[in-house]
């Protein structure tokens, strides 16, 4: 899920628990969270449910161009995503109705999807 807040309002402590796929990013607009639907039962501002596609890295921060040969395929094909990053690599998520396609698309632009 991907969850919109305040921006100062606390963690949830469901969030922060959470051993699942998580990442929280606090600006001066909001605070945003990507987790899972578990941990964001009950709060408003949830939209999902989304599926996490992770580019495999680990990748240079000098090395350009990563994310975008990844998203233009999906942009050609009109789905819409979420970007999480960490240090080592990406993470694009997409609504779990648009899976099937962006697969489709990603494939069809050369990039090998592993299980």
């Amino acid at each position: 899920m991907v969850v919109k807040v305040e921006p100062g309002a606390s963690l949830p402590q469901a969030v922060i628990e959470s051993p699942d796929f998580m990442s929280i990013t606090r600006t001066d607009e909001e605070l945003s969270m990507v987790c899972s639907e578990a941990a964001a039962a009950g709060l408003a501002g949830a939209d999902g449910p989304w599926r996490a596609i992770k580019i495999k890295g680990p990748f240079a921060f000098d090395q350009t161009g990563v994310l975008a040969a990844f998203l233009d395929p999906l942009a050609q094909a009109a789905i819409g995503i979420f970007a999480a990053s960490t240090f080592d690599t990406d993470y694009v998520l997409v609504k779990s109705e648009n899976l099937d396609r962006a697969v489709e698309a990603l494939q069809s632009a050369g990039h090998r999807l592993l299980a």
